[in-house]
């Protein structure tokens, strides 16, 4: 595929510009850079899982085990269960949640100016 010049790259601008208005080409970059910005941060996450996983193995692979006698097992009281604290919503589920409400309200902001006029 050949390069693509400044003349190309006008042509492209200008396609998006007519397809999806002027206006929401903005929205739709910020929208793009949120995505890549969680997506950079999940697979960040991944890698940092994955070498912690990988050193633990290592470190468990060099540990010679050495007998030791046992001792008896002594039973253990069971605890009370505790309720367990609701989730907090991933990046991804805030995003959509803020996403959701700044519609909300440039959809009442619209309401309000159109009442004005």
């Amino acid at each position: 595929m050949p390069n693509l010049g400044v003349p190309e790259l006008l042509i492209i601008a200008l396609v998006l510009i007519l397809l999806f208005g002027a206006k929401k080409l903005p929205e739709m970059a910020r929208g793009v850079g949120r995505s890549l910005r969680i997506f950079k941060a999940e697979t960040a996450k991944l890698r940092d899982d994955d070498e912690h996983d990988g050193a633990q193995t290592t470190a468990q692979a060099t540990v010679q085990p050495q007998a030791q006698p046992q001792q008896p097992v002594q039973p253990q009281p069971i605890a009370p269960v505790q309720p367990v604290a609701p989730a907090q919503p991933s990046a991804e589920e805030q995003a959509r949640q803020l996403e959701e409400q700044a519609a909300r309200l440039r959809a009442n902001a619209a309401a309000q100016a159109d009442k004005r006029v």
